[in-house]
């Protein structure tokens, strides 16, 4: 009869007030260290002072990353070198491949509640830093759930399996490090258990407060979760979280702004091309 471990909370991470683009203040949780590999950074947008964020983020590039935006409420309007131009409301994703290059503005929307949405950095493989770039929205209703018991996990991307059996994978089947996201509710009393052995695997907590295995995760903390095979949730009040689960690339990284190589001289050159206009092919 085969045994389960349960994972742990091994690092609690607290997030840090800060601001991006046109002075829109965020939540941001970051380490371009290895810590979290293959995730680089998380950015919480929230408010409901438009005051706060309705400077958006006006053109500017990235190399070497992708990015997953998400959004619970308000919505947010994408526009590229590419062409494309689409707009995301409160349920849908954006996801983005910028490769060799990319340039993009994002300009936010608000709804009765304001806005509150997430942008998600993944680190790029090397060997995938200098691809094209690639786009793509889906849409709230194209992710599917598993649901019941005062639970509901919606999968962005991945496979996610109850312990069950019961399982779902996520419509973006591209993020890098083989990468997996999930957006859980929990209500009151609820609880859940998935199997996962994912190398990194990463609950953050945006409201109430969940029990992530042993340990209470108050809202605003991101928990780094111990090797094993199942990952226990509970909440006794009710709460919500993202969670992020991949595969470590294991390489160095090199960080500027919103260029992330794997050494200083590849930074050198990207401002060089960004500078010359050669950045995106």
């Amino acid at each position: 009869m085969s045994t389960r471990t349960l994972r742990q909370v091994d690092h609690l991470q607290p997030s840090q007030p800060s601001q991006d683009g046109d002075g829109v203040k965020i939540k941001r949780i970051h380490d371009f260290g290895g810590g979290l590999d293959p995730f680089l950074m998380l950015d919480e947008l929230g408010s409901d002072q438009p005051n706060d964020y309705i400077g958006g983020f006006p053109p500017h590039p990235h190399r070497g990353i992708q990015t997953l935006t998400y959004v619970i409420h308000g919505g947010l309007t994408h526009e590229d070198h590419m062409g494309h131009s689409s707009t995301i409301h409160a349920g849908d994703a954006q996801w983005m491949h910028t490769g060799r290059g990319i340039i993009h503005s994002e300009m936010p929307l608000t709804d009765s509640h304001g806005l509150h949405a997430f942008q998600l950095w993944l680190n790029l493989a090397a060997r995938e830093k200098m691809r094209p770039a690639d786009y793509r929205d889906v849409r709230g209703n194209e992710m599917p759930r598993l649901a019941g018991g005062g639970v509901e996990l919606i999968a962005l991307g991945g496979r996610w399996t109850r312990d069950d059996g019961e399982s779902v994978e996520g419509p973006l089947n591209a993020l890098a490090g083989s990468g997996g996201v999930a957006h859980v509710r929990l209500a009151a009393g609820g609880k859940l258990t998935l199997q996962t052995d994912a190398p990194t695997l990463l609950a953050y907590v945006f409201e109430g407060e969940l029990e992530v295995g042993d340990a209470r995760v108050p809202a605003g903390h991101l928990a780094r979760l111990s090797k094993g095979d199942h990952l226990a949730l509970a909440s006794a009040t009710g709460g919500q979280a993202l969670l992020l689960a991949g595969t470590p690339h294991e390489e160095p990284v090199a960080h500027y702004g919103p260029f992330v190589m794997n050494s200083h001289a590849e930074l050198e050159q990207a401002l060089r091309d960004y500078r010359d206009g050669t950045l995106t092919g």
